[in-house]
């Protein structure tokens, strides 16, 4: 059982920077890979970037590589998300999710176990 709560969204403008975190509750939290998924209105949930559990490798969508970066700080039990130049694109509510794994992360949805609540990222033009 793993808990997730996102922060840190707002309204940003276009090329502004947003940092989003993503605490965790549990016993097996270094153990889980976690990623950041987002929804805007009339889309599908989309896959942004995520990162294994030892913080060794981590992995982007096309459409957010050079501007976000994930991290994770086990110690603390949360998971980062920076983002830089923001586009009015970028506009969607953003979950964190986990997923117990050996190694590595995965990029599909349906694969994560464990969802935060959701935090709104607004990028007015």
């Amino acid at each position: 059982q793993l808990q997730l709560v996102e922060s840190g969204g707002g309204l940003v403008q276009a090329g502004g920077s947003l940092r989003l975190s993503c605490a965790a509750s549990g016993l097996t939290f270094s153990l889980n890979a976690v990623g950041w998924f987002r929804q805007a209105p009339g889309k599908e949930r989309e896959f942004v970037a995520a990162i294994s559990g030892s913080g060794d490798s981590s992995g982007y969508a096309d459409s957010v590589k050079g501007r976000f970066t994930i991290s994770r700080d086990n110690a603390k039990n949360t998971v980062g998300l920076q983002m830089n130049s923001l586009k009015p694109e970028d506009t969607a509510v953003y979950h964190c999710a986990a997923v117990l794994v050996v190694s590595g992360y995965y990029k599909a949805p349906t694969l994560y176990e464990y969802w935060g609540q959701g935090t709104q990222v607004t990028v007015s033009s």
